[in-house]
């Protein structure tokens, strides 16, 4: 995605990364790294938290990286760490949001 700004959001990568987040183990995961928070959490911890392991896990991880929804790095020589993307989710959510009722009918017109 790597789209921080929600008005470059196009409706195309939005799509794509909603995509990315249709799988309840992709959900999972990221929600679990969501309330991690900057940190992130280990493969291992992620997998004990989301019961999700192995190559199936790294399946999942490879996917929100691409989507841009989480970031890996290196800690010491093996442990890697993912931790979610957060101005990214932000984007992603703003997307929906920020036309939010902009075609809704006028309050002062429902109540008169």
């Amino acid at each position: 995605m790597k789209h921080s700004d929600t008005n470059d959001l196009s409706l195309e990568v939005a799509a794509s990364t909603f995509a990315a987040l249709g799988s309840e183990q992709r959900l999972a995961v990221l929600r679990s790294l969501t309330r991690a928070g900057t940190q992130g959490l280990s493969i291992g911890e992620l997998g004990d938290r989301t019961g999700v392991t192995g190559s199936t896990l790294t399946h999942h991880l490879k996917i929100l990286l691409q989507s841009g929804l989480i970031r890996q790095h290196k800690e010491g020589r093996s442990i890697i760490c993912a931790a979610v993307e957060f101005e990214e989710l932000r984007a992603l959510s703003e997307f929906l949001v920020k036309e939010c009722c902009a075609d809704a009918p006028d309050e002062a017109h429902n109540h008169g």
